[in-house]
């Protein structure tokens, strides 16, 4: 993928619908260039197209991994750069499932005697050329389109171990702090990392803000530590302030 198709995909993410003239216009290309690299993105499923406009992907269902990877990717690194100050050689962790939290499996090579838990197969494989890491990865039903386990397997995995730091995203977020996923298969997995850990870091991304998904548990001011990229609301950071959680951006 090039650059402009890159920044195109970033730009409807961020700006919502829009018509392929003020996309071309944004791009400083024609119309027609635009509409063939709209055609691209959208068989590659980075975007939708409709009657001469440009549609980010629903919030209302997950997308895979790879389009997940690319939205918000330099934001991804931030998080990822700012989640490793809050960790020491020699931790245990839990890594769930998420793009932003392989980003951060990915920064972790520099720590020694890591002991790490995780259902993500894409921070197993960052994880796989770690030089002193012990990892352990949950075996079950792996859910092919984001190459993770899920469901029960991944609620057991979990309660069976303790980990000094978990590290976790979420679907979305809403005005009020309320977390959403997509399926009740990752909240039952969510939910068990959360218990079993000692400190809990919650890394989402800006482009999640002030959305809903269909399955609700738990609130952003029950944790640790929130890592993001981009300041939130001011009514959101006097909340989490107020419940004397940490918040990195």
């Amino acid at each position: 993928m090039n650059k402009r198709h890159y920044d195109i995909v970033q730009w409807v993410n961020k700006h919502g619908r829009q018509t392929l003239q003020s996309t071309a216009d944004e791009f400083g290309v024609s119309v027609q260039t635009i509409r063939s690299d709209i055609r691209i993105l959208a068989e590659k499923g980075l975007v939708l197209r409709s009657h001469g406009e440009v549609i980010p992907f629903p919030h209302r269902e997950n997308v895979s991994f790879d389009q997940r990877r690319i939205r918000n990717a330099i934001g991804k690194k931030h998080i990822a750069n700012l989640c490793i100050s809050k960790i020491a050689d020699y931790q245990s962790i839990f890594l769930g499932s998420g793009s932003s939290v392989a980003e951060v499996a990915s920064q972790l090579n520099a720590f020694q005697g890591l002991q790490v838990m995780t259902t993500n197969l894409h921070a197993a494989r960052n994880l796989c050329e770690h030089p002193d890491c012990e990892l352990t990865i949950s075996g079950g039903r792996v859910r092919m389109r984001d190459q993770d386990v899920i469901g029960g397997d991944a609620m057991l995995f979990f309660q069976r171990y303790r980990a000094d730091i978990g590290i976790f995203s979420v679907a979305t977020v809403n005005k009020h702090g309320n977390l959403f996923d997509f399926t009740d298969d990752e909240v039952m997995a969510r939910q068990a990392l959360v218990e079993h850990c000692h400190y809990r870091i919650l890394v989402i991304d800006s482009t999640k803000f002030e959305k809903e998904s269909r399955c609700l548990w738990g609130k952003m001011s029950d944790y640790d530590c929130v890592i993001t990229d981009q300041k939130p609301s001011s009514s959101l950071l006097n909340m989490l302030h107020y419940q004397g959680v940490e918040i990195l951006y």
